[in-house]
């Protein structure tokens, strides 16, 4: 089965680190793509990063392969990719890391620029929040599965999306994960 998995969130929220767990619980992420990850290592700007990671999600989609593909959904390649997977017949998972606030995503940015790791715009950090949830909106309809995780202290799933609808998993239920619900609601 070719399975096409979507790591998404803001900047910030922890989509690398949940790729990380998920390679300890399952078999089937195929061929990992994160922009990130190929800018970082190549030394590459993160317009040279995305070319080189949208020829490999479209070399996996030719060849009919599994792969995951690490993203903030903003834009509309991710949309674009999810419907071409679709009509590969591939399944199309979408495993959605969410904070509270921008401050949480900037602050976990300043942490791994600290650490060394990669700096974001807090320009581009808050206009992909403000938009968070007009791009997953976009996604789901393509989704043969959606799990949303909170990564406010470690990763909890707090919700799945099926049969258009959210459904709210166990006792915790974070400010983001409601304003997701009732953004949904509101959908046509």
């Amino acid at each position: 089965m070719k399975t096409y998995t979507i790591i998404g969130g803001v900047n910030g929220t922890g989509k690398s680190s949940l790729t990380g767990v998920l390679r300890t619980q399952t078999t089937d992420l195929g061929q990992i793509i994160d922009v990130d990850k190929i800018t970082a290592e190549g030394k590459l700007s993160p317009i040279e990063g995305g070319r080189i990671a949208l020829r490999k999600i479209r070399d996996c989609l030719e060849k009919g392969i599994s792969f995951t593909q690490e993203t903030t959904l903003s834009g509309y390649r991710t949309e674009t990719t999810a419907a071409e997977a679709k009509r590969q017949g591939y399944v199309i998972r979408l495993y959605y890391v969410g904070l509270d606030t921008p401050e949480e995503c900037l602050a976990r940015i300043q942490n791994r620029v600290r650490h060394g790791g990669h700096d974001i715009p807090e320009n581009d950090v808050k206009r992909r929040f403000e938009g968070r949830w007009e791009a997953v909106s976009k996604v789901l309809p393509y989704c043969d599965e959606a799990r949303f995780f909170d990564n406010d202290n470690g990763f909890l799933e707090v919700a799945e999306y099926r049969n258009g609808t959210l459904i709210l998993k166990g006792e915790r239920c974070p400010a983001w994960v409601r304003e997701l619900a009732e953004y949904l609601k509101r959908m046509p």
